[in-house]
């Protein structure tokens, strides 16, 4: 399903980007994106509950947006995806951030409470990274390699179980140093993206050592010599590399801004925030104008500031007819 929707970014380029940027840190706001515009009559409560890889996004716009409004009172919450539908059910939370699509159970349980089906915000994006120690010789794997080093079920077939790092064609001391695997817990997003779209829905191997968060399974890795794991780009540090990545024998793509546009990089993605928005009916207007902002000028120059890709003006066009 990603691959259809990075297929779409790649057909509707009209907009301002800094030619053959390779760095994350080059990479600029669609010019054709408006700066947010203040209104009257913005106050109240407004929660957040969902997505670890969007936790410090969310917290920087809430900052942000705060400073604009201060009336508005936000709190976020960042445990996983998997906790953004119970609390829209329930009522706890206005806003879902989400790394994932909704599960096609959680869309039933949304609907079977409000008789609608929940509305999905698109508001940034990201390439879902697979980091190794800064020290690491290696540079890339295919997506073939990445599942036998970290699902037993190896549903992409590659012929051999991948323990240590010889085995993806190091040498000297590192060929015999065994690969230490670390990822997300089950609440996660990324667990189940990378799941599906790189282990083929396949399951994990027992010995991935689960984290809480995306800026611990980076730290893990940091720290150990042998390490890999997954994370999403915004959570990269200098203690880490992110490899190129390729599958079914295809070239290597980096997870660069210009190669998630192009659908090149694999595991590039859309980041969501989930809205309960009664279908013929406007938006409650402190929700509307949060989104509103996110998707401004300046919500998308906070996504690059925080390491994350900034969504088109064409795709924010889209995203904002969403939010009335």
């Amino acid at each position: 399903m990603m691959k259809m929707n990075m297929k779409a970014l790649a057909l509707g380029l009209g907009f301002a980007l800094v030619a053959q940027a390779p760095l994350l840190a080059e990479t600029q706001v669609d010019k054709a994106i408006p700066v947010y515009a203040k209104t009257s009559g913005v106050a109240g409560n407004l929660n957040s509950i969902g997505s670890d890889t969007l936790n410090n996004l969310m917290t920087f716009w809430a900052e942000f947006f705060r400073k604009a409004y201060p009336n508005v009172n936000i709190q976020i919450e960042g445990k996983g995806s998997s906790t953004a539908p119970p609390a829209l059910i329930s009522g706890t939370s206005q806003l879902g951030p989400m790394s994932r699509k909704m599960k096609d159970k959680e869309i039933e349980e949304f609907e079977k409470k409000f008789g609608y089906k929940p509305t999905a915000i698109g508001v940034a994006l990201d390439s879902l990274a697979v980091y190794v120690n800064k020290d690491n010789p290696i540079e890339k794997l295919s997506l073939e390699q990445v599942d036998a080093i970290f699902s037993e079920t190896r549903k992409r077939e590659y012929p051999n179980d991948i323990k240590t790092w010889g085995q993806v064609g190091l040498k000297g001391q590192w060929a015999k140093k065994p690969i230490s695997l670390y990822g997300r817990n089950s609440a996660s997003g990324t667990y189940g993206y990378f799941k599906e779209h790189t282990l083929d829905k396949g399951d994990y191997k027992a010995s991935v050592k689960e984290q809480p968060g995306s800026a611990s399974v980076v730290l893990g890795v940091t720290e150990e010599l042998g390490a890999i794991g997954y994370s999403g780009i915004g959570y990269k540090t200098s203690g880490v590399k992110a490899l190129a990545l390729s599958q079914k024998g295809g070239e290597y793509y980096e997870p660069t801004y210009d190669n998630v546009l192009a659908g090149k990089y694999p595991l590039g993605r859309m980041l969501y925030v989930y809205v309960a928005k009664e279908p013929n009916k406007p938006m409650d207007k402190l929700t509307a104008e949060f989104l509103k902002f996110v998707l401004s000028k300046e919500g998308q120059e906070i996504v690059i500031k925080d390491g994350y890709l900034p969504m088109t003006a064409s795709l924010v066009k889209q995203q904002l007819a969403n939010v009335q």
